[in-house]
């Protein structure tokens, strides 16, 4: 290119994100990426990072002092959670029923800690007893670690028999809530986790760039009672609790529009109320599940286990179901995701999410769907699946 050819900006499609993730974003959210960049120190910075702070303890339902959000995406609020809670000679209890699942073991045992794995079939939950026998022939347990909401697999994970087993064995317990926070209650200060985290780009609706994240104080003191260095720097929750609280120790420039996007994201997803916001997205998930079934459709995960936020959907075997995710795409401008890891090629993921859960969404996604699927050749019901959804919303 030479310096007389112009430059095209780039510009992408308009799209409806229905995917496992990111979700759309309010427009002042976007809005507030684009205002002036201040210094990561100014006052008027400082001033905000204080703000969000108080409104991610507000979303985490918790009292925590120390909570904060770390640059990087919802894996960056892992890889700080899992790096500075084990160390070598630690012993960590961790649950998977599902790809994120998954994530947290490898990244545990690279922490030198002895890790042991308690799995459940994809598309269900863990068995809270099978935890407690492992943790019965396994102690001292340091850490017991669950995924609230698999995005892999679409299950919810109940909370409160973990905590009671964390509380038994004296275990610090650890949530990742990267898909359910803002989106179904998560209750850090009730449940006594010690350790929780999510991401920006799901439930709270604003761009991918940030992980809130808030530790107990038998997590701070675990933290400070460390025999070596977190095997991370960058991600240090002892030098990034530092520049976040009163001592404003400089550690990293931080990502000043995303937290300018997070902040205002907050303040959207609290003056909506929480109750408000699980409810509607309880009830958008609902009408789509009700009405993906009156298409024909088989769910994956059990009813019981069901995330509202997002639903896995087995793909019928007489349909391509990479062809019709890009068609949806290409005539519908809709983004959905297929399965990773072990149900790769075997559901389709649909999210709604944030400023994505609206019924107008459920409705547009469900008539377009069922167009594509009876294109292909599979007799899908659209009327009776819009019937369906429409009396679950009550429209």
């Amino acid at each position: 290119m030479t310096a007389k050819q112009a430059i095209e900006f780039f510009e992408p499609s308009p799209r409806l994100l229905m995917g496992p993730g990111p979700s759309g974003a309010h427009p002042s959210v976007l809005a507030a990426m684009g205002m002036p960049i201040i210094g990561h120190l100014d006052p008027d910075f400082l001033r905000l990072m204080d703000e969000c702070r108080t409104m991610i303890r507000d979303v985490f339902q918790t009292n925590n002092q120390f909570t904060l959000a770390t640059p990087g995406t919802g894996t960056s609020g892992m890889e700080a959670a899992v790096m500075n809670m084990l160390e070598p000679g630690d012993h960590a209890i961790i649950g998977t029923c599902g790809y994120f699942g998954g994530r947290i073991v490898e990244m545990a045992e690279r922490t030198g800690a002895k890790v042991t794995r308690v799995d459940a079939e994809w598309g269900t939950a863990i068995e809270p007893e099978t935890i407690r026998n492992v943790a019965k022939q396994n102690q001292p347990v340091k850490l017991i670690a669950i995924v609230h909401a698999e995005t892999s697999t679409g299950v919810q994970q109940p909370i409160e028999p973990i905590s009671e087993i964390a509380k038994e064995f004296e275990a610090l317990l650890l949530i990742d809530c990267v898909t359910s926070l803002g989106g179904i209650p998560v209750k850090a200060d009730e449940w006594e986790a010690d350790i929780l985290y999510s991401g920006t780009q799901k439930c709270l609706s604003a761009p991918p760039g940030a992980s809130p994240i808030t530790l107990s104080e038998k997590a701070v003191q675990a933290l400070s009672e460390r025999k070596t260095l977190p095997n991370t720097w960058y991600l240090d929750l002892q030098k990034l609790e530092a520049y976040w609280d009163n001592r404003r120790a400089y550690h990293h420039t931080s990502p000043i529009s995303m937290l300018y996007a997070l902040h205002r994201a907050l303040a959207i997803t609290l003056a909506e109320g929480l109750e408000n916001r699980w409810e509607r997205h309880e009830r958008n998930g609902k009408s789509l599940q009700n009405g993906l079934e009156a298409l024909g459709l088989e769910l994956l995960a059990k009813e019981a286990v069901r995330l509202p936020v997002l639903t896995t959907v087995r793909i019928p075997e007489s349909i391509d179901g990479d062809l019709l995710k890009s068609e949806l795409l290409t005539n519908f401008s809709t983004e959905i995701a297929g399965g990773l890891g072990n149900l790769k090629g075997k559901i389709w993921r649909v999210g709604l999410m944030g400023e994505s859960s609206t019924p107008d969404n459920v409705l547009f996604f469900l008539s377009a769907f069922g167009l594509l699927l009876r294109k292909h050749g599979f007799k899908a019901d659209v009327t009776a699946a819009l019937d369906s959804a429409a009396k679950t919303l009550n429209v």
